[in-house]
């Protein structure tokens, strides 16, 4: 059986690429939410003015994967205390979000929060929102599969590198291997 969610922490193509390599996924898919314009473009959601997040839209089976795995790595790739900034990406478009798409979404994405907030895993507590999806509008063909078309960009090399390697070291058994 499959389930879909839809998290936005940061770029895009930074969620994507990890979670392409994750057991179980079995569609990733770029694209925003949570603005106020239809059928947004990049542009448009790069000018921080239509109020979308940049995100991916999940489907795994929950044979191999369950929400709380998903949200845990969610969790590791990107630093869910900053307020609408990811590293050198600044505006409301890379916030850290979860759109849940079923109220056993939005408590495990509650109770992950508290379990968080409580560890003070991050040192600061979490501003991630938790907001029922609205819409999902799927970015533009080039932005899919970023990270594997353009490996040694200057971004995936400086950026998603780097925390494809942290979620490698950090969930192990969780992401594929070489070949798989």
């Amino acid at each position: 059986m499959a389930e879909i969610a839809v998290l936005g922490g940061g770029c895009f193509w930074c969620l994507e690429a990890v979670y392409r390599q994750m057991r179980g996924i079995t569609s990733v898919v770029p694209g925003y939410a949570g603005g106020t314009v239809l059928h947004p473009t990049y542009q448009q959601v790069c000018s921080g003015q239509t109020g979308h997040a940049e995100v991916v839209q999940l489907e795994w089976d929950h044979a191999v994967l369950n929400c709380r795995q998903i949200l845990d790595c969610f969790f590791t790739l990107h630093d869910p205390t900053t307020l609408n900034r990811q590293g050198h990406d600044v505006g409301s478009q890379y916030r850290s979000v979860i759109f849940y798409t079923s109220p056993q979404q939005r408590d495990i994405a509650q109770e992950t929060i508290s379990s968080i907030t409580n560890s003070n895993l991050w040192g600061a507590k979490p501003v991630t929102e938790v907001l029922p999806l609205d819409t999902f509008w799927p970015a533009e063909p080039e932005h899919h599969d970023y990270y594997a078309k353009h490996p040694y960009a200057g971004y995936c090399q400086a950026v998603i590198t780097p925390k494809v390697t942290k979620a490698r070291q950090a969930l192990g058994d969780m992401m594929l291997r070489a070949g798989e």
